[in-house]
């Protein structure tokens, strides 16, 4: 499996951010084109990939506006 290197946008800070997705070329594309549910396209992404492709937050995006894990502990 190949990585993606994808730039997008935080809607929390506005700064752009990086992220390596583990998928193929044709999967991203087919992504980006609509063709299906992203769980079912990029199927090897992980939950944080498929996340900052869907709205552009990194996990701390994530954590910067709900807290962490470790905080609920």
């Amino acid at each position: 499996m190949t990585n993606i290197h994808v730039f997008k946008t935080s809607p929390v800070t506005g700064e752009s951010n990086g992220m390596d997705i583990t998928c193929t070329e044709d999967q991203y594309c087919a992504y980006l084109r609509g063709e299906g549910l992203i769980q079912d396209l990029l199927t090897e992404a992980t939950v944080d990939q498929r996340e900052f492709l869907i709205s552009g937050c990194t996990p701390t995006c994530w954590d910067s506006m709900f807290g962490s894990e470790e905080d609920a502990a």
